[in-house]
């Protein structure tokens, strides 16, 4: 398997970008884009490519599968542009589009939770596949469509049989009671976005609360290791304070030796690890 130094590794913002434009060059073409075979049609778009960043490892197959997952992201993220585009026209709400469009976005399912590659959207977004054409709102007098264009004015087509009798229509709401429902549709939206938002806030908090425990939790477990490999060193270093033989030493060197075992003893008795008595040698030789 080639290593991702051969593959080229990690794709840049520039080589998306240049994958987006070749891509967009070739298969909008207007003599051979619509009647070109996917072979040949990928081969163009690796020349392209290679055109715009010499020397790249890039090859044809991988060109291929990066644009898989960038066609996917845009197409999400066309989708999401569009519901917070028809939410702004109506007159619900007045929230930053591309923020809505980013909760949309990130509602969906599968893929990532934000949109980052922005880059390649402003290369792709005026051609057919990504644009976006927002439906908007209903032409509406006092809440009452002017025309249902899935009714038929045909009396052929109408539900009702010549024995039943003529139903009369409700009266439209008022002008008042139009603006008031709007309003509160928009303040149910608001509401509904601010408590995703704090839910959002909450999880994300929630989660580094729990980092910061497990980051804790490490030290703690490292302390309690380190500590154990200190006594275990220090045990070993006892044992070999007491098995020394002293018989062939000066009588200075028996004296030193004399009270490290005190202390190994005093250790052991009181299970105290305070300094040695004899730490004062030590100093004085550095």
């Amino acid at each position: 398997m080639a290593s991702s130094i051969e593959t080229g590794g990690a794709w840049s913002t520039m080589e998306d970008v240049s994958l987006c434009e070749a891509w967009l060059r070739v298969c909008h073409c207007p003599v051979t884009g619509n009647e070109m075979k996917f072979f040949h049609m990928w081969k163009k778009i690796h020349a392209e490519f290679s055109e715009k960043i010499p020397e790249s490892p890039r090859t044809e197959m991988a060109l291929s599968s990066r644009w898989k997952l960038l066609n996917k992201e845009m197409a999400k993220w066309r989708d999401a542009l569009t519901k917070a585009m028809n939410l702004y026209r109506s007159g619900e709400n007045r929230i930053n589009e591309l923020i809505q469009a980013q909760m949309w976005f990130g509602a969906t399912k599968g893929g990532k939770k934000r949109f980052t590659h922005h880059e390649c959207w402003d290369v792709v977004k005026y051609c057919k596949r990504f644009i976006i054409i927002p439906t908007g709102p209903d032409v509406v007098l006092n809440e009452t469509p002017l025309r249902d264009s899935t009714t038929s004015d045909s009396p052929l087509d109408s539900p009702m049989s010549e024995d039943s009798p003529i139903q009369k229509e409700p009266r439209p709401i008022g002008r008042k009671a139009a603006k008031a429902k709007k309003a509160g549709n928009s303040s149910n939206f608001n509401s509904k976005f601010l408590e995703e938002i704090a839910r959002q806030n909450s999880i994300r908090i929630e989660m580094e609360q729990k980092r910061q425990d497990m980051e804790v939790a490490i030290q703690a477990e490292c302390a309690r290791e380190n500590e154990y490999l200190r006594k275990k060193d220090m045990q070993k270093t006892d044992r070999e304070t007491m098995a020394m033989d002293t018989s062939h030493m000066s009588p200075e060197t028996k004296q030193y030796w004399k009270l490290e075992r005190r202390d190994v003893m005093r250790r052991i008795l009181f299970q105290d690890d305070g300094p040695s008595n004899t730490d004062w040698l030590n100093d004085q030789n550095h």
